[in-house]
This record gives C-alpha cells, structure tokens and sequence, in this order.
C-alpha cells in the first residue's frame, strides 16, 4: 500500500503543484484569446466593411466555439480531473501549426506566431510533467502509478 493519501477520486491529496496552476493559466489565456479573436471577428463583420461578411460572422462564431476547449480544459486542471489534460494537449498541438503559419507570414503575424509557439510549448512541457500527471491522479499504462 502506497504511503501517499489519495482523495476519493483516486487524485493525491494536498494543495495543487504550480506547474498544474500555471498549464491551467495558459489554456485559460489561450482561451480567452480566442473569445476576443473572435469577438473582434464579429464586430468587425456587423460594423465594418469586410469582404464577406457572412465569412467573418462565421469565423467569428467559430473561434467563440473553440475557446470551449482550452476553456473547459482550464477549469477542469484548476479542479485536477484527469480528463482535462487531453483538451488542454489537443488544443497546444492544434496552436503549434498556426503559430507555424504566423511565423512563416510576413508583417505583424509574427511576433503573434513566436508568443503562441512559447505558450503552446511550455503548456506541453507542464502538461506531460510527471509532478502535474501524478496532480491529476492520472496513471501509466497497465494502471500503474507514473
């Protein structure tokens, strides 16, 4: 019998690791990113003189949608479940080719570019740390604890 104190949920007991607080902080960031983006999308389709503007109400409402992800996943590490850390590493993969595309675009794109690429792959290092997986109760294969 392991010496360490479990909750109910099969998570350890104790105050959450800052490196789990910090994963949880860039999803949210990442998140809340999306949400301005794509407000900015609609404001921009409704009052301003886009090229479509059902093009840009759609983007709009899509990257609004997509921040659910990194969103949802925000909360549920700041709760330590186990299933949010699968969001939160979908949604750093999904960030790194778009960071690719700003970083290979001319002009403004790329300062963005090089932000997204340091937050999606720091989020990734604090993610599959072993301190943050044994945060989140979250065990290696054949059930074994990581």
């Amino acid at each position: 019998m392991s010496s360490e104190q479990t909750t109910s949920t099969g998570r350890p007991a104790g105050p959450r690791p800052r490196r789990l607080t910090y994963a949880a902080a860039l999803a949210a960031l990442e998140g809340l990113a999306l949400v301005a983006g794509g407000v900015w999308m609609l404001v921009l389709g409704f009052t301003g003189d886009p090229d479509d503007r059902g093009q840009a109400v759609t983007g709009g409402i899509t990257l609004i949608v997509l921040a659910l992800l990194p969103l949802l996943a925000a909360r549920g590490l700041l709760a330590r479940r186990s299933w949010s850390r699968g969001p939160a590493v979908i949604t750093q993969i999904m960030a790194l080719p778009v960071a690719y595309s700003l970083l290979t675009s001319d002009g403004p794109g790329i300062p963005v570019g090089i932000v997204l690429a340091v937050v999606a792959v720091t989020s990734l290092v604090l993610l599959v740390n072993g301190e943050t997986t044994r945060a989140l109760g979250i065990r290696g294969p054949g059930g074994a604890q990581k």
